[in-house]
């Protein structure tokens, strides 16, 4: 039986569809096994001394590990980003001496961030203030390439260590086989695409608008 021109078009149109849709999940699952690879497997043993260290808040081990780095001399100051405004340094420092003493000298909370992009613009504003040009940033491993991505672009003149901690509720090894980690990688590799795309255009709004600009 032969198809008539309107059937051949519809078929056409579905093969289409079809081979355009297995290309996207294609891409997509290329694009999560790169994601999956850029997230940290361990933090830095010896690391580098830096200007600064930032602490991202919104997990589990971030401050502790951000403060241990302090105690350490590894950086003169550090800054907690996206704070409760409730918050105040004698509740971070506790009854610990020691810290008491970094926490008077050292320790700054940032209360004006609500989301990662927030961090980043607010860290900007508090490494250009306190003139530093180098930072150790401290967040959970899933949330570390966005949180890189967002911070490279609000600080292009800065160098930013990566120093990655490892909540108890997210299984790195074979995060996969495990729903909560999966579920969080997932939603990481997703808003880690949004902002890309978004950089990205907003780079081209600039490159348009003004042709001689640094890309």
């Amino acid at each position: 039986m032969r198809l008539t021109f309107r059937q051949r078009r519809e078929s056409k149109r579905r093969a289409l569809v079809l081979a355009a849709s297995s290309v996207a999940v294609v891409a997509w699952g290329i694009g999560l096994g790169w994601f999956a690879g850029e997230m940290p497997s361990s933090a830095p043993a010896d690391m580098q001394p830096v200007d600064a260290i930032v602490v991202l808040t919104g997990g589990s081990r971030r401050l502790g590990a951000g403060l241990e780095l302090l105690a350490r001399g590894d950086a003169k100051k550090l800054l907690v980003s996206g704070v409760h405004p409730d918050v105040v340094k004698a509740e971070i420092a506790g009854a610990d001496r020691r810290l008491q003493a970094l926490a008077e000298c050292c320790l700054e909370l940032g209360y004006e961030a609500t989301d990662t992009v927030g961090n980043a613009q607010e860290t900007a504003r508090w490494m250009r203030r306190e003139g530093y040009s180098s930072l150790a940033l401290v967040t959970a491993t899933y949330h570390m390439p966005r949180s890189l991505t967002e911070f490279r672009h609000a600080l292009p003149e800065a160098h930013i260590l990566a120093y990655p901690v490892f909540p108890d509720n997210f299984k790195h090894e074979q995060w996969w086989r495990w729903p909560g980690s999966a579920a969080l990688v997932l939603a990481e590799y997703h808003k880690y695409m949004l902002a890309k795309i978004r950089l990205g255009l907003a780079e081209a709004v600039v490159v348009r608008a003004d042709p001689e600009a640094p890309s």
